[in-house]
């Protein structure tokens, strides 16, 4: 039985390799001339300002998580949408109705959020 995942080790393996092998390589062999602006922190093209402790709005985690809770609607919704029609001939109009409360539901959730201003980055 492992052996059936063999090839499988053996790239990974020679993936892993050629990585570690090639960051290797260019240290080495690569231009070693430090100079102030190099070593300097370097962010988005701009100089850093403010503090490492500064805090982050609420609105950016809410956004995240957000995010995360419709595309999780996307992952369900294309499965379905790309078997509907072995599903619709197995099960009938229950498939449709199935689908169509779980989207009516997050419909609901966004028209919340909506109302509450989540969607507003002041």
């Amino acid at each position: 039985m492992l052996e059936n995942y063999l090839p499988v080790f053996i790239v990974l393996a020679v993936a892993a390799i050629f990585a570690v092998a090639t960051v290797l390589s260019s240290k080495i062999f690569g231009p070693q001339r430090p100079t102030d602006e190099k070593l300097s922190t370097y962010e988005s093209g701009m100089k850093p300002v403010g503090t490492t402790s500064e805090r982050v709005s609420i609105k950016y985690y809410l956004v995240a998580m957000l995010f995360i809770i419709f595309d999780l609607e996307v992952i369900f919704v294309y499965p379905w949408a790309v078997q509907f029609k072995k599903l619709f001939n197995q099960f009938g109009i229950s498939v449709f109705v199935t689908m169509f409360i779980f989207l009516v539901i997050f419909e609901i959730g966004y028209l919340y959020v909506y109302k509450k201003g989540g969607f507003k980055w002041d």
